[in-house]
């Protein structure tokens, strides 16, 4: 079946369409993406921007029209950290259901780290053992631990890379003092994440996921993406603090130079990979893989292996599996 999901993320509107039917390798037939920063447009009221709404009705709706000419018998649409803070998301929800008919089912953190890891445990199969997987979007920091599909430990934080730029960084570049700052700052709001993790216990591989951990582990010597998705590529954290040294003295307009660095978010890449090193750092990380699956990829193989449905609309309805 032809299969489309809609993410409605903290950096973009993202429709990925597939070809695939339970127990097969969905095959990517179209992405296409708009930028919008919604993590960027919500006030100090906490509330999303109307200009923002309003772009991303208009977003949605070429989303689905996109998904009706390219034959999709099914578009999963959802929507994650940016939403789920905005204090007027209800609303926000409810004039994209009246305008564009489209859905947006809002995903909790704990949801979002749950199937991230689905996808990333398909990915690499059951000899990994104990996997950890760690995943930065623009709005929120995913962690998910565990040997089976269903991790023992899921939680986010709210450390994304475009929040932690509007919240900590007044410069671009930012200042010595505020990468500093931001460092410590960071050190204190994982100190309870490490304690969890090494609660649950020692990992056998650990991964990392979304576009900020792909561009930091190509500025760092990984192979690019025409290199294919099942090239190995690992961020060390070695590496990672060198290039944190070069990149927090370059302004955006530089970074998104660099190959690898997308344009649309090189203004986040610096406080991406502060909280990318804080992580690695809490938790003791020497190395990390970087696994080209993730949210979306997850959603859709949900999405397969409950051919009827069910299972999807519990999890994105707020239901656990296990209820």
């Amino acid at each position: 079946m032809r299969l489309g999901v809609l993410d409605v993320g903290s950096n973009t509107v993202h429709l990925l369409v597939v070809d695939a039917h339970r127990g097969a390798h969905p095959t990517p037939m179209h992405s296409e993406k708009t930028v919008l920063r919604l993590v960027e447009r919500i006030d100090e009221g906490g509330e999303l921007d109307k200009k923002a709404a309003d772009e991303l009705v208009l977003a949605v709706a070429e989303a689905r029209d996109a998904a009706g000419r390219l034959g999709c018998e099914e578009l999963m649409s959802f929507a994650t950290s940016a939403i789920r803070d905005a204090v007027n998301a209800d609303e926000v929800l409810q004039r994209v259901v009246d305008e564009t008919g489209v859905e947006l089912r809002v995903l909790t953190g704990e949801q979002e780290a749950e199937l991230t890891f689905l996808a990333v445990r398909r990915w690499f199969g059951w000899s990994a053992g104990r996997l950890l997987v760690l995943d930065i979007g623009g709005g929120s920091l995913e962690v998910a631990m565990g040997v089976d599909e269903e991790p023992e430990l899921a939680e986010s934080l709210p450390l994304g890379a475009g929040r932690i730029t509007r919240t900590r960084f007044e410069n671009d570049p930012p200042t010595r003092s505020e990468v500093v700052s931001t460092t410590a700052w960071l050190e204190d709001q994982l100190g309870e994440l490490a304690d969890h993790v090494v609660s649950v216990g020692v990992p056998d591989r650990v991964v990392a996921t979304s576009k900020t951990f792909r561009s930091l582990a190509r500025l760092t010597g990984a192979a690019p993406s025409s290199a294919g998705p099942r090239v190995s590529r690992v961020l060390t954290h070695a590496g990672l603090r060198q290039l944190i040294a070069f990149i927090s003295r370059m302004s955006s307009d530089d970074l998104a130079q660099l190959e690898g660095v997308s344009p649309s978010r090189a203004h986040q890449l610096v406080a991406g990979a502060l909280v990318a090193e804080s992580t690695m750092r809490a938790l003791s990380l020497e190395s990390l893989e970087i696994c080209p699956w993730a949210l979306r990829e997850g959603v859709i193989l949900q999405r397969l292996d409950h051919s009827d449905g069910t299972e999807q609309t519990a999890l994105l309805t707020g239901r656990r599996r296990h209820a």
